[in-house]
Formats: structure tokens, sequence, C-alpha cells
């Protein structure tokens, strides 16, 4: 990193206010965890892409998210998937992880690729279906208390292709009872974290279409129940940093599972598509962070930041680092608003004045503050550089093909 283009942009930043001390800070803090799916084979409705050096089990997949925390720095905890990571001996990989220096974290059921869930899960009018659901659910539970983790993601693709194909309101009792039942099972440190998605695979209903739906079950189910956002499970033009500043003043926002799309769920590297809107959502983030009420800024400071991807086309470790940089560099230009400046824009109804105070931190470049904090932490200053230059790419080769998938 070039010095000079370092103490130009402190210079160029205290002049507007900005404390780059702190804002170092917060990007150091900052942490974003990456799904153990998002190193093995994935695919679309269509194509299941195998790639030479794709994990071939659950402890591979655990190497691999290593060479990223490593790198990054970042990205100290993997999400598992069950049935995908499951294994004889969790307390093994438990250890395993530990030796690589990263940890399990959220725990995601999986509750989709069965065929007794064909007409739902824990909405399935036979009985016998629902109880397999919850159980599952349990088991996954029981994972988490093995393992040490403290988070559930749940996703649902309960739902119905045609109109009078279900019954909607026996479905949605269904659905509390189950994630009642689970609650209940939780230890007092452990969240669940509800996601929703407005379609896909179901086309005409789904049980958990969007944030309202998912704020409702997670108000009745209680404070360690609260929603996911994956940016991807939204219509196209909603405005998911409202979403999200609505969810953090209710004190109801778990977590995020980013992702990039152009139409549908697509799955992209995070920021790929549409870098404003994580800067946007970000901003709204950092807003709450400063607010004068304990409440709010308790409830920023506890988001998980988690990363959901189907890397079809790409080679899964670069696409997994591409997508934490990614993070970090609309992250890092959040930081920069400066907050005064937009709230006394906004008080003398500053229309204008108050898009630019946003805007402006968004157009710098960042390259310089981030290059610096990497050095202040120990990892390489072009992490992406240093892993291609690495040869561990090339080392898992040796794996061939077939390695673990959806």
């Amino acid at each position: 990193m070039s010095d000079k283009a370092y103490v130009w942009f402190e210079e160029q930043q205290a002049n507007r206010g900005i404390d780059l001390a702190a804002v170092k800070a917060k990007i150091k803090a900052m942490k974003v965890e990456t799904p153990s799916w998002g190193y093995g084979d994935s695919g679309t409705r269509f194509k299941v892409y195998k790639q030479n050096g794709v994990p071939r089990n659950p402890f591979e997949k655990f190497e691999d998210a290593a060479q990223v925390h490593k790198l990054t720095g970042a990205c100290p905890s993997v999400a598992i998937h069950i049935p995908w990571d499951k294994v004889d001996d969790y307390a093994k990989l438990k250890q395993h992880a530990s030796d690589l220096g990263v940890s399990i974290g959220a725990v995601n059921p999986n509750l989709f690729q069965e065929d007794d869930y064909i007409f739902g899960s824990v909405t399935n009018s036979n009985a016998a279906i629902r109880r397999k659901a919850t159980d599952h659910l349990l088991e996954c539970v029981d994972i988490a208390k093995t393992v040490g983790s403290d988070v559930f993601s749940l996703w649902f693709a309960d739902g119905s292709n045609y109109p009078g194909q279900v019954n909607i309101r026996a479905r949605k009792t269904w659905m509390y009872e189950a994630l009642k039942e689970m609650y209940e099972a939780m230890t007092p440190s452990m969240r669940m974290l509800i996601e929703y998605k407005f379609y896909e695979p179901a086309f005409y209903h789904t049980d958990l279409a969007d944030w309202g739906m998912a704020f409702n079950l997670a108000n009745k189910l209680g404070p360690q129940a609260e929603v996911l956002v994956d940016t991807g499970h939204h219509p196209q033009g909603t405005n998911i940093e409202h979403i999200v500043t609505y969810l953090l003043d209710e004190n109801k926002l778990g977590g995020f599972h980013f992702n990039s799309r152009k139409y549908g769920d697509d799955d992209l590297i995070v920021g790929s598509v549409n870098p404003y809107e994580l800067f946007l959502i970000f901003y709204q983030i950092i807003d709450a962070a400063n607010d004068k009420n304990p409440q709010i800024r308790q409830a920023s400071d506890n988001i998980a930041y988690m990363i959901d991807q189907s890397h079809n086309i790409e080679r899964k470790i670069p696409a997994m680092l591409r997508s934490v940089l990614n993070v970090q560099t609309q992250y890092a230009k959040a930081l920069l608003i400066n907050l005064d400046e937009v709230r006394d824009a906004q008080e003398r109804q500053d229309v204008l004045g108050a898009e630019d105070a946003v805007r402006k931190a968004f157009e710098f470049d960042v390259t310089p503050l981030l290059q610096a904090v990497r050095e202040e932490i120990g990892v390489p200053v072009d992490p992406m550089k240093a892993y291609l230059e690495s040869g561990y790419d090339e080392s898992i080769n040796a794996r061939g093909k077939g390695g673990a998938s959806w």
C-alpha cells in the first residue's frame, strides 16, 4: 500500500469530520460468516456443473473456508446445512474447525429435498410428515448444542402452486406449532432467525412469503426469534433498506443472507449487480448504531452477517473471497457518511443536500483504507491476489470431480 495514498485519504476524511481510527476499528470488528455449501458443487434447476477440487466432505469444506478467513481475517465462522453436512461425530467436526482457526456458525435445517416434502414439511396436511419435519428441527437444536452454535437459520420451501390446493390458514397454525416446539427446545443463548421468500419453489402462495409474516411469527414465538433478510428474496424494486430499518427499530433484525440478484433469487456474488443497495443497507445499520436510544444501538450490534450463494460457474474460493471483499468495501464506504451532515440537511428539509451527504460517501475509493486495515491485522492487502498466488487452488485439484454438492 502507498503510505502517501493513505495519508491523502486520511486528510481528506478528516476535513469532512470523519474519524478514520474509529472507522478502522469498526471494519476490523465486522465479521462475515461464509456458508459450507458455497464451497461445494451447486447449480440451477437445469444443471449442476461439476468442478475439480470442490470439497468431498464437510471437513474439506472447512479447510476451504479457513483459507478465506486466513486471507481476510473477517470470516471466523462457517454455517452448516443439515443433512448436507451431516457427520457421525459433530464434536470431531467442531475440533477440526477449531484446529483450522474457524468455528461452526449457524445451523441450517433442510426441509425441502426429500420426497416426503413435495406438499410441504412443517405445513404438510399429513401429520406424520409434519412430525418428521419438526423432529428434524429438534435434531438441529441438538447438533447446535454439540458444536456450540447459537444461531439457527430457517428457510421453508413450503407453499402451493394452485388456488384451492391447500388450506392456508391451517398451514399458518402448523408452522407456528412446529417452530414453537423448536423454540422451547433452544437454550437461552440461542436465536432463531426466520427467513422469508415471496415465491419459488412454490408459485401460488408461500407460507412465509414476506418480512411481515416472518416478523409476526417471530413476535409470537418470543425474544429469541428474529427475522432473517435474504437480499435475493424480494420482488423486483423492493426497498430492502426500508425493511432493514423497520426491523431494527422493532429490535427484530436477526441477520442477513447476503447475495446479489438481477431477476429472481439468483444467489450471485454479493454486490455484483447493485452495490449501492448494499451500501444503503449498511447506511441504515450504521445510522441505528448512532441512535440516542440504547435499545436501537444494541439491536444494530446483534446482527448476524452471513453469505448465502450458489456459485454455479465460478471457482468457489475466489467467488467467496470476492463477496467478502465487496461486503467490506460497501461497509467501509457507509462508515464514511457524515451522519451529522445528513441529519442537518434532513432537519432543514434540504432534499438534495441530504441525498448528496449520503451519496458522496459511496463515491469514495476506499482501497487505501481497506489496505491499511489489512496491514494492521496482518493479512494480505490484496487477498484475492494472495490466494491466486498461494498455490492452494491448484493443490485442491487433486480432489478431482464429484465432490460434495446439494
